[in-house]
Order: C-alpha cells, then sequence, then structure tokens
C-alpha cells in the first residue's frame, strides 16, 4: 500500500510518470524500508498509464464488491447462546480498534501530505 500512495503522491504533485527512484525517495523520508520486488511491481504496473484512468476502473471493480455490515449467523444447535453481557464488550472492542486503526491511517496519510510540498522541490 505505501508503494502505491507514493505513486500517488508523486503523480498529485505534477509528475505524470513517477520512476522507481522517485517513489523510493518518498518512502526514504518516512522512513520506510523499501523492497525492491514491490517497488518495481508497482512501477512496472503503472508505468505510462494515466492515473486518473487507472482510479476510474478501480472505482469501478470496487462497486461490484460487497460491503456489507451484518452477517447473518446461525447458532449450531447444539451451543449455547452467549451470555447478554458479552455481545456488547466485543462490539465495542471491535469499534475501538477500528478507530484506532483509522486514526493510525489517516495520521500516515496526513504525514505524506505534509512532506510531499518539501519533496517536490
Amino acid at each position: 500500500m505505501p508503494y502505491v500512495a507514493s505513486y500517488l503522491l508523486a503523480a498529485l504533485g505534477g509528475n505524470t510518470s513517477p520512476s522507481a527512484k522517485d517513489i523510493k525517495k518518498i518512502l526514504d523520508s518516512m522512513g520506510i524500508e523499501v523492497e525492491d520486488d514491490w517497488l518495481n511491481k508497482v512501477t512496472s504496473e503503472l508505468n505510462g498509464k494515466n492515473i486518473e484512468d487507472v482510479i476510474t476502473q478501480g472505482i469501478g471493480k470496487l462497486a461490484s464488491v460487497p460491503a456489507g455490515g451484518a452477517v447473518a449467523m446461525s447458532a449450531a444447535p447444539d451451543s449455547a447462546a452467549p451470555a447478554a453481557g458479552s455481545a456488547p464488550g466485543a462490539a465495542e472492542e471491535k469499534m475501538r480498534r477500528r478507530r484506532s486503526l483509522k486514526s493510525q491511517t489517516t495520521t500516515w496519510d496526513l504525514a505524506y501530505l505534509i512532506k510531499l510540498p518539501l519533496l517536490c522541490k
């Protein structure tokens, strides 16, 4: 994911065809260790393509992915129902983890956006 994000940030900065060197510079500035296999994969897949077209195609593909939040679960006949107090605790813990992950992702994204103008000079 950071390889694609770095590619997009370089493109957002005005570089229409970011090279592996450009992406590596962005990742290094954030202290992310670069794996050449992944770096080469991203650059080879996106090389020469219009980023807006790639994003549009990706959005079209994501439209077919189910995004429902609730999944129907049936208890086995032998199993007992969970205690009434355990379900809210589990749901709260899951929500807390989601918020934490969202916060980490947002922080990471903001760090890139703050450093991007500095890298484009």
